[in-house]
């Protein structure tokens, strides 16, 4: 190894020095391998949040935060936006390849027919409160799947992995539609086998006994760009908490369980929630858009524009960029009819706003993702309280894939990060307490 692959680091207190590799990627930013930083010098590193620190190598996603880049095993989101389906996204974050015609027909026809839950199930749901959110029921119901399917989780069976992954992409809709239908006091909805995979969710969702449902197409493809766009996103909270608890050879179905707790969070899976809570808020007072506007510039005030910016892209988020269309497309297609016009035009204003100022642009403060897909969902009829129930059912084939990727991986070990100790110095038990 030569001097150029390597970084020196002196301990000037003792004159010691350790060489650590620099590992390159296929594309990226190099990264230094410090395994040997404790055994060599006695050094652990502080990287509180872990933003600069690689746990893990994955041939799964590739993002630049500065360039606004975000790829699946290669392709640009923009790509697979404009010509692929979520359920061929699902193969090629599986296999890091697109399928064939034939294979594609195989895992289509895989997931359609997995998509029944186990009657016993309809009587866990009733053991929540009517009032239970379903991002507690989600998560109640997922890891409750490992009861059920006990004799399909060897982990280290290459096959039972493959189908615990297929079980829970393909009962992921139903978990979720089932949650909204119990909240509301619905009955449930089976699947229907000759419904594609989101108009099959729209189905479970909205249709009722009484009368015919048919999801509007319009619905049918946004919906499905919506999961395109939040299957996967590299080591986020929520993949590395499923990463994490699976480390520890926990079953897949409560690693991902785990994974839809840390996603609940506002910080996280909650952002497009926080939008609309905020047109709403701005819509019922007495201010106009441009109050809002200067509020979020003022430095000592502490309200912010939610859905605006994002914590790894210093550029325009790419994935607004495509859904922004979508989501225009979409207000215009229901007209002045809508009951949310005056929340979309108030959004729009916001939006159009915050593109020219010169504030938000110098500080890469555009809008993200999350502002545009909680307004498309909030127009499809979709309460706030399902929005991260949504990208829940999207985000698991990543959740899954890197699961599945790290069981692989002969360098995985159970995770256990060490921290920097700054409490109290040894003592002793006070003898009158004895």
């Amino acid at each position: 190894m030569s001097k150029k692959d390597t970084v020196t680091l002196i301990d000037n207190s003792t004159g010691k020095e350790v060489e650590l590799p620099i590992l390159r990627p296929s594309n990226g930013i190099p990264t230094i391998d410090v395994r040997k930083l404790y055994n060599e010098l006695g050094f652990f590193t502080y990287d509180p949040g872990f933003l600069s620190t690689a746990s893990c190598h994955s041939s799964i996603t590739y993002l630049d935060g500065l360039k606004g880049e975000l790829q699946y095993a290669g392709y640009p989101i923009e790509q697979l936006a404009d010509h692929s389906t979520f359920l061929e996204v699902c193969c090629l974050l599986i296999n890091r390849e697109l399928p064939s015609d034939e294979e594609f027909e195989e895992f289509k026809n895989i997931i359609t027919h997995h998509t029944m839950l186990h009657e016993a199930l309809k009587r866990f749901y009733s053991g929540f409160r009517r009032d239970a959110h379903p991002m507690a029921i989600m998560v109640g119901v997922v890891g409750a799947l490992s009861a059920f399917y006990h004799d399909d989780i060897d982990i280290h069976n290459p096959q039972d992995r493959i189908i615990a992954m297929h079980q829970l992409i393909a009962k992921m809709p139903t978990i979720a539609a089932w949650s909204y239908r119990y909240a509301h006091g619905l009955p449930f909805e089976y699947p229907r086998n000759n419904l594609d995979y989101a108009e099959n969710f729209l189905h479970m969702m909205f249709s009722l006994p009484t009368e015919k449902y048919v999801p509007d197409p319009f619905f049918v493809k946004a919906l499905d760009l919506i999961f395109i766009l939040h299957a996967d996103h590299e080591q986020n909270a929520s993949t590395s908490t499923v990463r994490l608890t699976g480390s520890s050879e926990a079953n897949p179905f409560a690693a991902v369980s785990a994974g839809i707790a840390s996603l609940w969070g506002p910080a996280h899976g909650g952002a497009n929630e926080a939008v609309i809570r905020m047109l709403v808020d701005i819509n019922e007072s007495d201010h106009d858009v441009q109050y809002y506007i200067n509020r979020a510039k003022d430095k000592n005030d502490r309200f912010r524009l939610m859905g605006f910016g994002h914590r790894i892209y210093k550029n325009y988020d790419p994935r607004a960029r495509i859904i922004r269309k979508t989501c225009h497309e979409l207000l215009s297609h229901l007209g002045s009819n809508c009951q949310y016009k005056d929340l979309f035009d108030t959004a729009m204003e916001l939006e159009k706003i915050a593109l020219e100022d010169e504030y938000f642009i110098s500080r890469n403060l555009y809008p993200n993702v999350d502002f545009y897909s909680g307004i498309i969902l909030l127009a499809m009829g979709i309460p706030l309280n399902m929005f991260t129930v949504i990208f829940a059912v999207a985000r698991t084939v990543g959740w899954i894939t890197h699961w599945n990727e790290m069981i692989q991986d002969p360098e995985s070990r159970i995770g256990r990060p060490r921290q920097l100790y700054i409490g109290a110095l040894p003592r002793d038990y006070p003898e009158d307490r004895k």
